[in-house]
C-alpha cells in the first residue's frame, strides 16, 4: 500500500512520475499521522496545471480533499463494489473512526466492477508516416523513418501496438518517402488489424495529406507522427477530448528545462537588475500525438503544404476549442533524433 501513500508537500512532477508506476490511478494523501487528507489523480493534475499550476508546486492546492471513504468496522465485498460502481471511482480508501488510513480497494483487489468499458475499436489512427526522416540518418537514407528498428521491430509497430493495446485496429498511414518500401513491408506482414495508405505525390507538410481523408471520418480520431509512442491511457485522453467539447485535442509534455548559467536580468535603463542562478523553466511541449473532430479537416487546403499547426491557428481563429491533455515527459518517446533514439533502445 505504501506505494500509493504520499504527503502533501511532494511536487505535481513528483505526484506524476508516482501515478506513472502504479496500476490504481489514484494517489491516497495523508499527514504524518497517517490521517487521510485527500486523494489525487491524474484528472486532478491535469485540471491543476491547465489552471496554471507549475509542476514544481507542492500538491497541496491539487489533490481532493473530500474523499469518498469506508469506515474499516462498516467494510464489507459488496458495499466497496456498489460504492466504487455508482460512483465510478478507481480506488476507496479504508479509515478508521479518527480517519487514520488502514487500507483501500479498487478493482483489481476486490475484483471486476460491473461499469461499462471504453473501447476504442471504432476509433480511427491516422499515422504521418510520409517525411523523409533527415535526423535519422543514415539510415533513413536506406529505409523510411517508420521501418528504422528498435530492438526487434521497426519504429512503426511499436506505435501500433500501443493503440492495438486500448482496442484501435483502423490504422490509416499518410506515405511519400520510400512509400513503397512501407507498402512491402506491410504486405509481407500480413496484419491482423485494418491498414490502407494514403499517398503523397509530393511532401504536404504535417497536415496537408489529411485533406485526402476528408470524407473518411464521422467521429473523432486520433493523429500521430511516425516518431512517437505516447504512454499514456489513449481511453482517459479520448474521453477528456470529448468531454471537454474540442475540436482538436494536442498531447503536451512536461518538460523542465535548466539554463547551466547565471542570467542576466537588466531593468528598463539597460542595467543589471539581477543574476538569476541556473534558472528552471517548465514548458509544455507538443508531443505530435493529436486528436481531430472531422469537420476540422475543411480548414485544410488542397494538394499544398500545410502543417498542423497552421491547422491549430486557423481552427483557434474560427472560434473552435482547441485542447491541451498534459503527460509527464517519462511517457514521452521521441525516436525522431539519434540521441532519443539510442535512448529508447533501453525503454522498449
Amino acid at each position: 500500500m505504501k506505494e500509493i501513500i504520499v504527503r502533501p508537500d511532494i511536487t505535481i512532477r513528483q505526484a506524476m512520475k508516482i501515478l506513472d508506476k502504479v496500476s490504481t490511478k489514484c494517489l491516497i494523501v495523508v499527514n504524518k499521522t497517517d490521517k487521510i487528507l485527500g486523494t489525487l489523480t491524474d484528472g486532478d493534475i491535469r485540471r491543476s496545471i491547465l489552471r496554471g499550476s507549475d509542476p514544481s508546486e507542492i500538491i497541496s492546492n491539487s489533490f481532493f480533499k473530500s474523499p469518498i471513504t469506508l469506515r474499516k468496522k462498516d467494510f464489507t465485498i459488496k458495499i466497496a463494489k456498489d460504492l466504487m460502481a455508482s460512483e465510478k471511482l478507481d480506488l476507496v480508501p479504508i479509515v478508521d473512526d479518527n480517519d487514520i488510513l488502514v487500507d483501500y480497494v479498487n478493482g483489481e483487489r476486490i475484483g471486476k466492477i460491473n461499469q461499462p468499458n471504453k473501447n476504442l475499436s471504432d476509433i480511427p489512427v491516422v499515422i504521418m508516416a510520409g517525411g523523409k526522416g533527415s535526423r535519422l540518418e543514415p539510415f533513413t537514407k536506406i529505409l523510411p523513418k517508420p521501418l528504422v528498428p528498435i530492438n526487434d521491430k521497426p519504429i512503426i509497430e511499436h506505435i501500433i501496438d500501443r493503440f492495438i493495446f486500448f482496442g484501435c485496429n483502423d490504422f490509416h498511414l499518410t506515405v511519400n518517402y520510400k512509400g513503397k518500401l512501407l507498402k512491402a513491408y506491410f504486405e509481407e506482414l500480413q496484419p491482423d488489424y485494418k491498414i490502407s495508405f494514403v499517398d503523397e505525390k509530393k511532401p504536404l507538410g504535417t497536415a496537408g495529406s489529411l485533406k485526402k481523408l476528408v470524407d473518411n471520418f464521422n467521429d473523432s480520431f486520433f493523429v500521430t507522427n511516425c516518431d512517437i509512442i505516447i504512454k499514456t491511457d489513449y481511453d482517459t485522453l479520448y474521453d477528456f477530448h470529448k468531454e471537454g467539447g474540442y475540436d482538436i485535442t494536442l498531447v503536451a509534455s512536461m518538460k523542465e528545462y535548466v539554463i547551466p548559467y547565471g542570467t542576466c536580468e537588466l531593468n528598463g535603463q539597460g542595467n543589471l537588475s539581477r543574476i538569476s542562478e541556473k534558472p528552471h523553466y517548465n514548458l509544455l511541449i507538443n508531443t505530435g500525438l493529436y486528436i481531430l473532430n472531422p469537420n476540422v479537416l475543411t480548414f485544410i487546403p488542397e494538394d499544398k503544404c500545410y502543417h498542423i499547426t497552421q491547422l491549430i491557428d486557423d481552427v483557434n481563429m474560427q472560434g473552435g476549442r482547441v485542447g491541451v491533455f498534459p503527460v509527464d515527459d517519462d511517457v514521452w518517446i521521441d525516436v525522431g533524433q539519434w540521441t532519443e533514439y539510442q535512448h529508447t533502445m533501453d525503454l522498449l
